[in-house]
């Protein structure tokens, strides 16, 4: 049985495939595959994982912060707007910091 964390995982990737992006694990992204690509899991040394790196024409663009049903949603743009900073150095993106920063609970 799923978690609730996992089933908010499920239900972000079902949207974000039925709006166009091609949802990736990290370990087999191809940041290319698409115009939209969303990479789950994304490593972000010293801040933890991004729960989804969003990248626009092979460029990092935002994250999503995902959360489980249920969770209230005040103060967990603090936790995505620090994965906005937190990006490797020379992995391409629009602009530093990212530009966008959602937060959703599936």
């Amino acid at each position: 049985m799923a978690t609730p964390e996992q089933s908010a995982r499920s239900k972000i990737d079902a949207l974000l495939a039925a709006a166009g992006w091609a949802v990736q694990d990290a370990a087999a992204a191809n940041i290319h595959a698409a115009r939209g690509v969303a990479i789950r899991e994304f490593p972000l040394p010293g801040y933890g994982f991004a729960d989804y790196l969003l990248y626009v024409d092979g460029r990092a663009a935002g994250v999503i912060e995902a959360k489980k049903e249920g969770v209230t949603l005040t103060g967990v743009e603090t936790q995505s707007d620090k994965y906005t900073k937190g990006l490797p150095a020379g992995l391409p993106r629009w602009r530093n910091p990212l530009p966008f920063s959602y937060q959703s609970t599936g």
